[in-house]
């Protein structure tokens, strides 16, 4: 069996820094082979380079991704091709979610406890079928979280757009004016969560390598996030 490894990277447009993602994997398997793609949308089919490493690996080949997210942010989808490349042999790694790696659920498989060949044979194997369900159940969850990020997103930019339209805002690349996206509502999110002017603890450089924006878009972000918080 080959051991090859592949890192798959994905943002959702061209202009967006998929850098992050390469060190990530890049770090923990510096010898894997990157696939890199822009992508918008929660489905797998249209994603043309994510579909020729899923048609070309083998049994014993390694799959690196930095999050859940980056596989599928389609719960029943990502869950299915989960299986299914479990099933072909292939091996799945989330830099972030490690604890639904295919190793893990492997030995959710394989470390049954052992039956005694008496009669509380029946109650071991319930437990086993348990560990097993539950092993699934954490998959699951980890994809169902992705597909929620994606449906709270969509929804608070929507929000967004709408409070801008009715405090009387015009939603355009107008100098003075504010504009909103799906991209500066997700970059305020990690920045509220990051910086240590806000929630978190890292300084501005720190965020801006961690979030994959330019310094000028975080210092932006930032000042709104001033502005609206003083609002």
């Amino acid at each position: 069996m080959s051991n090859k490894i592949y890192g798959y990277c994905r943002i959702s447009k061209s202009s967006q820094s998929i850098e992050r993602q390469h060190r990530n994997i890049l770090k923990e398997y510096p010898d894997a082979t990157l696939i890199s793609e822009a992508f918008t949308g929660t489905k797998i089919e249209g994603r043309k380079e994510f579909n020729k490493l899923i048609n070309k690996v083998k049994e014993g080949n390694t799959i690196v991704f930095d999050s859940v997210s980056r596989m599928s942010r389609n719960a029943d989808e990502g869950f299915e091709l989960y299986q299914e490349l479990f099933n072909r042999g292939i091996e799945l790694v989330f830099l972030k979610e490690q604890h639904i790696n295919t190793s893990t659920y492997k030995k959710a498989l394989l470390n049954n406890i052992q039956l005694t060949g008496t009669n509380v044979d029946h109650i071991l194997k319930g437990v086993n079928e348990y560990l097993l369900a539950l092993a699934k159940e954490q998959i699951k969850i980890a994809f169902d979280q992705a597909e929620k990020e994606v449906k709270d997103l969509q929804q608070r930019t929507k929000e967004g757009i709408e409070t801008a339209r009715i405090n009387g805002k015009r939603i355009g690349g107008i100098e003075g004016v504010k504009l909103i996206t799906k991209k500066s509502i997700e970059a305020k999110d990690q920045i509220l969560k990051y910086s240590k002017d806000f929630k978190g603890s890292l300084n501005d450089i720190e965020v801006v390598k961690l979030i994959g924006i330019s310094r000028n878009s975080y210092y932006k972000y930032k000042r709104e996030l001033v502005e609206e918080l003083n609002q």
